[in-house]
């Protein structure tokens, strides 16, 4: 009878203890990979430009078209010193929501579906006892667009929004605050598209506020006028003047 050897029974653990730690490998390489896949999958991508891709249209021409029209006017030593619009600031002063608790909610609503972004509510900076107003209150709604927010909402404003005011001749030339910006009043919030005259509680105004980097009002206004603000005509102010 043939004796089986030592070394005869330990062969077979041995390949299997090869073939696990084979496994083991494979299985952590593939982790591994699987774990560097999701961190790939994870990393920040930036901000996403809006339109499912697509750069605002007044974005793209102010870089193609407005930069060098800017600077073959005015001569900029730096095409970074180019005048662009840096935000806008959108503020409605809300007295009523002392006493109407609904006015609140319905502004942040009609503001937040015209600007596609939230809005915030500004707060009393003080008490006053006359107005029965008390430091904190809420008492208006301001939003601030920058990128591509900002140039989608001016593109809307100056092409759709303004062009739909009853008997609409322009917009003034002469409300700059001498340092570049400009500054607009919008009486009913109906004239923005996103804004359905059957769903709404009131009537509200608001004022608009572009801020640019221009140096002087004749820069920001050449600006906004290539940019599509509807200025009104020289010759209309002149006679109004007149």
């Amino acid at each position: 009878m043939q004796e089986v050897q030592p070394t005869d029974r330990i062969e077979e653990p041995e390949e299997s203890t090869e073939a696990n730690e084979e496994e083991t490998q494979e299985d952590s390489a593939s982790g591994q990979s699987d774990k560097a896949a999701d961190v790939e999958e994870k990393k920040p991508r930036g901000k996403r430009p809006a339109r499912g891709g697509e750069r605002p249209r007044l974005l793209l021409r102010y870089r193609d078209e407005m930069i060098a029209q800017m600077n073959q006017e005015f001569t900029y030593s730096n095409i970074m010193e180019t005048p662009q619009v840096q935000k806008v600031v959108i503020n409605v002063g809300l007295g009523e929501a002392l006493t109407n608790a609904r006015a609140m909610e319905a502004t942040l609503h009609d503001i937040g579906m015209i600007t596609g972004q939230r809005p915030v509510s500004t707060k009393a900076r003080r008490s006053v006892a006359t107005f029965k107003l008390r430091e904190g209150q809420a008492i208006g709604v301001m939003a601030t667009l920058r990128g591509d927010r900002m140039y989608i909402f001016l593109d809307k404003l100056f092409n759709t929004a303004l062009p739909r005011i009853r008997d609409f001749r322009g917009v003034s030339r002469t409300a700059f605050d001498g340092r570049g910006n400009y500054s607009l009043g919008i009486r009913e919030q109906i004239v923005f598209p996103e804004i359905d005259y059957n769903q709404i509680d009131k009537l509200r105004g608001f004022q608009v506020n572009i801020i640019t980097s221009a140096k002087t009002d004749q820069e920001a206004l050449r600006l906004l006028e290539l940019m599509g603000m509807p200025f009104t005509r020289v010759q209309e102010r002149e006679a109004v003047n007149a």
